[in-house]
């Protein structure tokens, strides 16, 4: 799969005004963890992702328990944790945090502390959610990678129907409670590609396990319905639920990571988030060496 990584700037010349803090102390670096999956989640979204980004500080030359602490908080997939963690991290004061696989995550540590450097990982659009300023120029004390353009939506759906090419009706699942943008990022996309191909794009937010059986059941009830799943905290953490309704209300759908597949699901199309998380931790590696320039946001295939 050809993909697009778009990279946020380290910093900016006017963000970071503490760009001295890894330079201070002589001692281990420290850096903060914020997780907002569960820890036991053995896929990318849990201990696969922490494992891939301590080894690669590690060939860096940070190790844990050497020249490095590692302060982790996982939030368990609750929201209501989220901001309880991200105080509690800032409170710890380390030289970098590190957001992972959520917006609210790097919305609630850059309410706690401006100066802090925050790397955040498998986001959305930063940009609209607020994070940064631009791509070019991002300013202020986050910077990072996000994962997902909203064109994946017409992606998606053109995967799909190659295979089921009699479908009439999609619908696009999601939360909107931990959706990029409330599904607003992506429903546009969606909606257009799926009245290009002549289908019915149907919205089917939802909250829990019922309400995914409730929309699963109505989308079955009639034949050549299809189902795309969004990139949401919510549906991944429900990835079981989704992948067994789907096949028993015969509902062919389409995901966007390989845990699902690896779980059952029919299809998957996404970027390697894995290799998002490996990646971060050379921009925490430059923020301890006390990196203060942001090169251009760059792409890479």
């Amino acid at each position: 799969m050809k993909r697009r990584t778009f990279i946020a700037g380290l910093g900016s010349a006017a963000g970071w005004p503490v760009v001295a803090r890894a330079q201070q102390a002589k001692g281990a670096r420290r850096v903060g963890v914020l997780m907002v999956n569960d820890e036991a989640d053995p896929t990318e979204r849990g201990q696969a992702v922490l494992s891939g980004f301590t080894k690669r500080l590690a060939e860096l030359g940070w190790t844990d328990g050497r020249n490095l602490r590692i302060d982790v908080r996982w939030a368990g997939n609750d929201l209501s944790r989220i901001p309880v963690f991200a105080k509690e991290l800032v409170g710890l004061q380390p030289d970098v945090i590190l957001a992972v696989a959520s917006t609210p995550a790097a919305a609630a540590l850059q309410r706690e502390t401006r100066t802090i450097p925050i790397v955040f990982v498998g986001i959305s659009d930063p940009v609209a959610s607020g994070l940064i300023a631009s791509l070019r120029e991002p300013g202020g004390n986050l910077t990072g990678f996000f994962n997902w353009e909203a064109s994946f939506a017409g992606k998606w759906l053109e995967l799909l129907m190659e295979i089921a090419p009699d479908l009439k009706r999609v619908a696009m699942i999601f939360n909107p409670e931990t959706a990029p943008l409330s599904g607003s990022y992506f429903l546009p996309s969606f909606e257009a590609a799926a009245r290009s191909r002549k289908v019915e794009p149907i919205a089917a937010p939802v909250h829990s396990d019922l309400e995914i059986a409730t929309a699963m059941t109505s989308l079955g009830r009639e034949p050549r319905g299809g189902l795309v799943v969004m990139p949401d905290g919510f549906t991944g953490v429900h990835r079981v639920p989704i992948i067994l309704l789907a096949a028993r209300n015969n509902v062919p759908a389409v995901y966007q990571t390989s845990a699902f597949v690896r779980e059952g699901g029919l299809l998957s199309y996404g970027p390697d988030g894995a290799d998002l998380f490996r990646r971060s931790a050379s921009y925490v590696d430059r923020i301890f060496h006390g990196a203060v320039s942001s090169p251009k946001c760059n792409g890479a295939a």
